[in-house]
């Protein structure tokens, strides 16, 4: 069995009795975050690759803080690079209140340039009582600011969904597991031994780890377009001990099943050579394949790496359109399936970063209303604000901004090399 074909686990593990909502902004995740935290009896975890204390999602802050003072057990993992240390006043207000936080693998100054530094926590979860998880591609800023290009005309782009159902039970083994190696490390640090072997006992009594669990060794459901009581839904998760490709695998296999159509939209969409390999062949099949990509600038090498790729995609046939009124920030897929439409809405980009260093989280999600639900809003943003990139044009672009491409892509090549990863 070939390793796509065990990521076909992914989508056999689909599990009926979800009830999952679409969520399509900031806004919207941030008003159901504290909606679902104030109604908290007993636990929340969250995590986040970036938690800036300002704007709209103060909301969320406060909502946590409440929680903690009345007696609830809160969590909060931030990563190290995206958020760095939680401010002091809030840092003081939390300790106040009772909250845990703590800060994934942080990197200040030249350590930064370190490649153990470059792993990052860049999942976006969480989860209340162990009845609703949240999970999606939004970090925790306001839709309408920026850190480093400050305020926003229009609000960024992108996704989450808020489930009930079985595999709230997956994101909280999940989230538990990282907050109790965390906490080992912390312990370790400290050189209090006896305390940290506490910890690893308390894990391994928990049962076996999620990240092994959540996706089944089982085939595809025989009922599969029978009636179920809720959607049929699976999370899929990237780490870097035993998970490293399974989100990668998981892309590619629904892109080797597509027979009609695939739209991406994807913020950082540098794909290796299996994965471009995938829509390649799905693109000479016949199958109509758009990408929907940022189109303004952010960050040098995203950037221009995504753009040296262009040509190949484009002589494919396959349809790129760029994303301009704001930042396009999400990871989202529909796939068409002989089982069924097939939705993933998550945390991974298809670069080297998600795809090879972080952490990262997905849902699948197999249901007519919600797949068509989010085609729609894909469709919406191709033909009412995205910019086709043609062929012809691209082909023709300036000799420097060729050049930048290239030395972008050679900058990435040289960062695979240094972390010994093969792309």
């Amino acid at each position: 069995m070939s390793r796509v074909e065990r990521a076909a686990r992914a989508t056999r593990a689909l599990q009926p009795g979800h009830q999952i909502d679409l969520l399509t902004s900031g806004s919207a995740l941030f008003a159901a975050l504290v909606e679902t935290i104030d109604a908290a009896r007993a636990e929340v975890l969250l995590e986040t690759y970036i938690f800036d204390f300002a704007g709209s999602v103060l909301a969320v802050a406060e909502a946590l803080e409440r929680a903690a003072a009345r007696g609830v057990c809160v969590r909060v993992v931030v990563d190290g690079i995206g958020t760095g240390d939680v401010p002091a006043p809030w840092q003081a207000r939390w300790k106040a209140a009772g909250l845990f936080w703590r800060v994934f693998n942080p990197a200040h100054g030249w350590r930064v340039l370190l490649p153990k530094r470059w792993r990052r926590m860049h999942r976006k979860l969480a989860c209340i009582d162990g009845q609703f998880a949240f999970c999606g591609g939004i970090n925790l800023i306001d839709d309408y600011r920026d850190p480093t290009y400050g305020s926003l005309a229009e609000p960024r782009f992108d996704f989450a969904v808020r489930v009930s159902g079985p595999l709230v039970a997956d994101v909280h083994e999940t989230m538990t597991r990282l907050w109790l190696r965390m906490q080992v490390t912390r312990e370790a640090k400290r050189f209090d031994f006896a305390a940290a072997l506490d910890s690893v006992r308390a894990a391994a009594s928990a049962g076996t780890d999620a990240e092994d669990t959540h996706i089944g060794a089982e085939e595809f459901d025989d009922d599969a377009h029978q009636p179920h009581a809720g959607m049929l839904a699976a999370l899929v998760v990237r780490d870097n001990v035993r998970f490293r490709k399974r989100i990668e695998y998981f892309y590619r296999y629904a892109i080797n099943q597509a027979q009609r159509e695939i739209l991406i939209a994807n913020a950082y969409f540098v794909p290796g050579v299996a994965l471009q390999t995938a829509l390649l062949k799905a693109a000479k099949r016949g199958v109509r394949i758009t990408l929907l990509l940022q189109g303004r600038y952010e960050y040098f090498m995203q950037h221009h790496t995504s753009r040296a790729m262009y040509g190949t995609l484009l002589d494919a046939g396959i349809e790129i359109i760029e994303y301009e009124p704001s930042f396009l920030h999400a990871k989202v897929a529909v796939f068409d399936n002989p089982q069924g439409a097939i939705a993933t809405v998550g945390s991974s980009n298809l670069d080297p970063i998600s795809l090879l260093l972080a952490r990262e989280a997905n849902v699948i999600v197999r249901d007519d209303a919600f797949t068509e639900a989010l085609r729609g809003h894909l469709v919406a943003a191709v033909r009412a604000v995205g910019k086709q990139v043609e062929r012809k044009t691209y082909l023709h672009r300036p000799w420097h901004v060729r050049t930048l491409a290239w030395i972008a892509y050679g900058l990435m090549r040289l960062a695979l090399f240094a972390t010994r990863h093969r792309y």
